[in-house]
């Protein structure tokens, strides 16, 4: 990537024909394998190993080979996805005037930020990081959409933290030719290239090409799940397929043990016989001739075993939760749930703080845009509440906020409570309750009014 940086340099920042093929060849592995992930979670039948499994033509001939897809990648990705963004994230903004807070509100319905988010989310935990495009639309409202991490580059300089330019690529098909389009953003504009004859060149269809993308910053924004960019189940994908492996080839084993043999004693039978016997279900025997069925004993302890271990060093290793526990079903006390949930909890944390990072690099885009209608928002204002979805027991939170008056801030208590999602708001329609009510201490007593005989 760096070799690309200097050739962007050395072309002043003018892309090219070669550096779009250079760019596209070395993030081919990495699209390779963030598409492989999400066909895995889509439990497709080209990204699930087991799905393709095939014996060689001496095993093949008389073995069933049933394929068993136990989908632990996805229940993996949706536990950590519900527990973190089960519940909208809560935006509330500081020091800012009514304008910026009715926009931000604004692009939030918009864009159906909740569902964008958790979309994002799922995404980021699937491949390790996914990506989001800020665009204007036809009315010239800010607009948002996720982009796949298979056709989304961004270009750094190794010097800094920040990209310097943008690369989006996707297959078209034109006149049942598929070509490869490319958006290219700077800082300033966008430009559209499509592949003629193995040649990237400017997209004629575009009216204007180049064009202004209306933000003053690349409108490609990261989502990383972790600093390693590893999707949640990176690490345990050999034990998932290890526990496919092992129960399809007991399934297998079962069907087989339908297919048993039977030896005939005294007598040998004949094609006719046996197919009257497959008709009838019976066989009849002359005197002192027998039939039995061939079966053998199928020890399960041991497989019984090894998949409860596999099982137990997936979610272990994934830092995921088992709800079936039967730890889960009683009536556990939060601290004895908060240790069940401490790995979950520890990677979601990591999770939030990378999501926070992408959010904000988001609103700093989209200041630039608001700033030229003369709406003033500094990102760093803007702050993102995230509320794990869990069971809540809202008669522990208010015996615990109960206590806590007068020892913290109204803020900082009221804040404690899960189904409060935005404080300040709550504190002013608390306000303005409090202004409506009458209080009785302020009245005087009628003996006390001399000469008043209301």
């Amino acid at each position: 990537m760096q070799e690309i940086i200097n050739k962007l340099n050395a072309e002043a920042g003018m892309i090219t024909s070669e550096i779009i093929k250079d760019i596209i060849e070395d993030h081919a592995a990495e699209a390779t394998r963030t598409k492989k992930l999400y066909e895995r979670y889509k439990a497709s039948k080209t990204g699930v190993p087991i799905f393709s499994r095939e014996f060689d033509s001496n095993q093949a001939a008389n073995k069933i080979n049933n394929k068993i897809n136990n989908d632990f990648f996805s229940e993996i990705v949706d536990t950590k996805t519900g527990y973190m963004l089960g519940n909208p994230i809560s935006y509330q903004l500081d020091k800012a005037d009514k304008k910026a807070k009715t926009e931000i509100t604004d692009f939030n319905l918009r864009n159906n930020i909740d569902d964008l988010d958790s979309e994002t989310g799922k995404l980021a935990t699937i491949c390790g990081k996914a990506y989001r495009l800020l665009y204007i639309d036809s009315e010239g409202k800010e607009r948002a959409m996720l982009l796949p991490p298979w056709e989304t580059v961004l270009i750094y300089d190794r010097s800094i933290n920040e990209p310097q330019f943008g690369m989006r690529y996707y297959t078209i098909s034109d006149n049942s030719t598929d070509r490869t389009r490319v958006e290219w953003y700077n800082k300033t504009n966008v430009t559209y290239y499509i592949e003629v004859d193995g040649v990237f060149v400017l997209d004629t269809t575009e009216s204007v090409n180049p064009q202004p993308h209306m933000f003053e910053d690349i409108p490609i924004i990261a989502f990383l799940n972790n600093e390693e960019e590893q999707g949640d189940c990176d690490k345990v994908l050999a034990l998932i397929d290890a526990y496919d492996r092992a129960l399809s080839d007991v399934n297998s084993e079962i069907e087989a043990f339908r297919l048993a043999y039977m030896a005939f004693y005294g007598v040998e039978p004949t094609l006719e016989t046996i197919e009257i016997a497959r008709q009838t279900g019976a066989f009849g025997f002359p005197e002192g001739t027998d039939g039995k069925f061939l079966t053998k004993d199928l020890n399960d302890l041991p497989v019984e075993n090894h998949l409860n271990r596999l099982e137990q060093n997936i979610l272990r290793f994934a830092k995921s939760v088992n709800f079936g526990d039967k730890e889960f079903a009683g009536n556990s006390s939060g601290v004895a749930l908060g240790y069940k949930l401490m790995s979950l909890d520890n990677k979601v944390s990591t999770a939030t703080r990378k999501f926070s990072t992408g959010l904000r690099q988001q609103f700093k885009v989209l200041a630039t845009a608001w700033a030229t209608k003369g709406i003033q928002l500094n990102y760093l204002d803007v702050f993102f509440g995230f509320t794990p979805n869990l069971p809540t027991d809202y008669a522990a939170e208010a015996d615990t906020t109960g206590k806590l008056k007068g020892l913290v801030s109204e803020k900082t208590r009221i804040g404690l409570l899960s189904f409060v999602d935005d404080v300040g708001f709550e504190q002013e329609e608390m306000a303005r309750e409090s202004q409506s009510m009458v209080d009785l201490d302020d009245f005087e007593d009628d003996e006390d009014d001399e000469g008043d005989e209301d």
